[in-house]
């Protein structure tokens, strides 16, 4: 099959799931619709389908990680939701739609956001998976999400916003606020399929890589973008810490290319990696 293809059916599959998700008619409807209205708006699905995917070359069933692959989304969902708040980047449009809090109110957003974030976890606890690798994927994921990963780097990013902060600070940032999730998206495949320890610390190899491309590419379109395409208002970034901001878009370019090597380079301990390496190359050079 065609990459495209096999990214469709992926995308697809995804999709399904989710949308059996948080459907029952409860007094808290609202709350449901809010949740449903971030979590079914779209997107690439990038997390998810890493998770299915290094499940698939590492010998496990994808149907059964399908609720880590789930879990994933959900975090990610509730951190644009969040990120989206007044008190943080005060964005209006996301994915080419009203943000949350636009449609729902910021408390009902706020609360949405919390919501995802804990049935992310009852996600992970409901896989038809052995017990072990289900405490290793509620452990992966709450120190990738939390205080040492990803809410650790909207810390710093926020924190940053006011100073000019060096090479080394921003890498920081990357690699906590974007870095970090997508490295429990990859790993939690490798646990859904019992994968050995070498596979873990390739995928954490692999994203580390490939997060730092993917950050690097997402700065480059704040400035180059479309925001027709994008879905989202272009130039917010204009006064953050920002590779661009610090190398300049030609030098970022060359950075995209060299971490995306790294990312393929990782790779080697997996066969039948054709897709992850495309996916690979093609994040380098998206436009939206």
């Amino acid at each position: 099959m065609m990459f495209k293809d096999i990214m469709a059916d992926y995308q697809k599959t995804v999709e399904d799931y989710l949308k059996t998700l948080f459907t029952d008619d409860v007094p808290q409807k609202q709350l449901f619709d809010a949740m449903r209205y971030s979590l079914l708006a779209g997107g690439k699905r990038i997390r998810p389908i890493l998770t299915l995917e290094f499940c698939r070359v590492c010998g496990g069933d994808m149907e059964k990680a399908l609720p880590f692959a789930a879990a994933i989304e959900m975090v990610h969902t509730y951190s644009l939701i969040h990120d989206d708040l007044p008190c943080m980047d005060n964005d209006d449009y996301r994915r080419g739609r009203l943000t949350n809090h636009k449609v729902f109110g910021e408390a009902n957003a706020v609360l949405a956001g919390d919501a995802l974030l804990t049935a992310a976890f009852g996600s992970l606890a409901k896989a038809e998976l052995p017990a072990d690798r289900i405490c290793k994927a509620v452990a992966l994921l709450s120190k990738r999400a939390g205080e040492c990963g990803m809410v650790g780097g909207q810390v710093l990013d926020l924190a940053g916003e006011q100073l000019v902060l060096t090479e080394e600070e921003i890498f920081n940032v990357h690699r906590l606020k974007t870095g970090a999730l997508i490295s429990a998206a990859c790993q939690l495949g490798v646990i859904a399929a019992g994968g050995t320890q070498e596979q873990l610390d390739a995928a954490d190899r692999y994203a580390e890589a490939l997060g730092l491309a993917f950050q690097t590419r997402d700065d480059m379109l704040d400035v180059l973008g479309d925001s027709g395409k994008m879905g989202k208002a272009t130039g917010m970034d204009e006064n953050k810490n920002t590779f661009v901001r610090l190398y300049g878009v030609g030098a970022c370019s060359r950075l995209i290319e060299k971490e995306t090597q790294k990312a393929i380079e990782a790779l080697g301990a997996f066969e039948d990696s054709d897709f992850l390496k495309e996916l690979s190359m093609k994040l380098a050079i998206r436009e939206c």
